[in-house]
């Protein structure tokens, strides 16, 4: 798909360094009396930025993007746009310089993809909405379908009408609502590609939601792992993934082996033997080793003996479920040999393993929180 390159921001008049989306100690209640859906959120996101929520259904991902948009008041806290406070005085959704992709996209049946994004520009002087409209249309990579109907595209054309509908008023921010969780995984994936390649181009500040871990990690610039409605993790993927802060980001980003022990500076003492510590720690501990950390020892090599239960064969490389004592643990192979199961075998570590805290939600000690 070829993309047209803008030669200015959507929005107007920002730099780089201009905080677009400040939410600070944001808080949502659906009924008194109950557990907020949201508590305290704190977020700041800069202009060009690409900002992924992450986290299980109910943790309050979708809530935050509707009190983004104007579509939920809070009970606390409060949303600041371009700096301007939009939840007091309550600012409505059509005039916050939002725009808003739906995981249904939402598209007009009886409209076709022209017709379609032109509905989204009533406010432009008449002469100009077309000529937006046509340019959008090009930046999607969508000219040649603009007179056809949504039932006459694939999901994935489908989805960048939508994402054009939603750039043509050149929105300060886009909300980006599980977008890709109806394709299939083949379409999923180089349509994820096509609409960051987009962003990119377009110099749009956007902010997606998804459980999608895999998602979370390829489009993100940072990411906010979120857990019963607050913030357990923030930061560039890399970082969350590779050094978890909490027992739930290490199992939840990617999967993990959790391992009880006793510590002593950068050693600590476990089932799998003495294991080097990414930093230190002292007394009981949890540490996290990632399945790509374990690997099969060979001759001479030394480990620590398990049996294979269970072979999960990937082609690039095999997922191992392997018994210690009795405890479960996964191992990445990657070397090509296909081990039986039921076979004792040895394991090692490779990498320095992680220490973690348990950490239940609203342990503000291990949270995370922060912009």
């Amino acid at each position: 798909m070829t993309v047209a390159r803008r030669t200015e921001p959507l929005a107007q008049g920002l730099t780089a360094s201009t905080p677009i989306l400040e939410l600070q100690n944001l808080t949502k209640r659906y009924a008194p009396g109950l557990p907020p859906v949201l508590e305290s959120l704190n977020l700041s996101v800069e202009a060009g930025e690409l900002v992924t929520l992450l986290g299980p259904s109910g943790c309050g991902k979708t809530t935050t993007l509707r009190l983004i948009a104007g579509l939920e008041t809070p009970d606390g806290g409060s949303v600041r746009l371009l700096g301007r406070d939009v939840t007091s005085p309550f600012v409505p959704p059509e005039r916050r310089g939002v725009g808003l992709v739906f995981q249904d996209y939402a598209l007009f049946p009886h409209l076709t993809v022209l017709g379609n994004v032109l509905f989204g520009l009533h406010t432009l002087p008449r002469p100009e909405r077309l000529t937006r409209a046509r340019e959008t249309l090009a930046l999607v990579g969508l000219t040649v379908f603009e007179s056809r109907l949504p039932h006459q595209l694939s999901g994935g054309q489908q989805q960048r009408v939508a994402l054009a509908r939603a750039l043509a008023p050149r929105p300060a921010l886009l909300l980006l609502d599980e977008p890709f969780s109806n394709l299939d995984a083949g379409l999923r994936h180089a349509t994820r590609q096509e609409v960051r390649t987009i962003l990119r181009r377009s110099g749009t500040t956007a902010l997606l939601v998804t459980h999608d871990q895999e998602e979370a990690l390829a489009f993100s610039d940072r990411l906010l792992v979120m857990r019963a409605g607050q913030v357990e993790q923030i930061g560039p993927p890399h970082e969350v993934y590779t050094r978890p802060r909490t027992a739930f980001v290490a199992n939840f980003l990617g999967r993990s082996n959790l391992l009880s022990g006793t510590a002593s500076g950068l050693t600590a003492r476990t089932a799998l033997g003495t294991l080097p510590l990414a930093e230190a720690a002292h007394g009981p501990v949890l540490v996290s080793v990632r399945p790509e950390h374990l690997a099969f020892a060979r001759a001479g090599e030394g480990g620590t003996p398990v049996i294979i239960l269970a072979r999960e064969y990937k082609g690039h490389d095999v997922t191992y479920t392997v018994r210690l004592g009795n405890q479960e643990l996964l191992v990445h192979d990657a070397s090509g040999e296909v081990r039986p199961e039921g076979g004792e075998v040895q394991v090692r570590v490779t990498q320095a393993a992680r220490p973690v805290r348990a950490g239940e939600p609203g342990d503000r000690s291990s949270s995370g929180k922060g912009t």
